[in-house]
């Protein structure tokens, strides 16, 4: 599990959401924001799991299979969510428009 990078959650932020990693944000290298604890999203209680990767695939399931996820509010109240990578986890034009336009739809 990995945090978003500083874009990704100033733009979380600019539409309205609450990065619940934010000690993460400036580091640039994905190992930099790797969550170590996998129960640490659970205790941080988000209302809304948002998730993008290069090159996989959003698995709702995998995330839903987790120990310990049981109780977790997204998983609950069915608010989990896929952004393409592409159009949020590229900086630049993408990630202002379409990435946005993403972000406010599942707000």
């Amino acid at each position: 599990l990995i945090g978003g990078i500083q874009w990704v959650s100033e733009l979380v932020e600019l539409c309205g959401g609450i990065d619940i990693f934010p000690e993460h944000r400036d580091q640039q290298a994905a190992r930099g924001r790797i969550i170590a604890d996998p129960l640490e999203p659970v205790r941080r209680r988000p209302d809304i799991y948002i998730a993008s990767w290069c090159g996989k695939m959003f698995k709702p399931d995998a995330v839903r299979q987790r120990p310990g996820w049981e109780q977790f509010s997204p998983i609950t109240n069915s608010m989990m969510f896929e952004i393409p990578s592409p159009i949020i986890l590229q900086p630049g034009p993408a990630a202002l428009t379409d990435g946005v336009a993403a972000i406010l739809r599942i707000y």
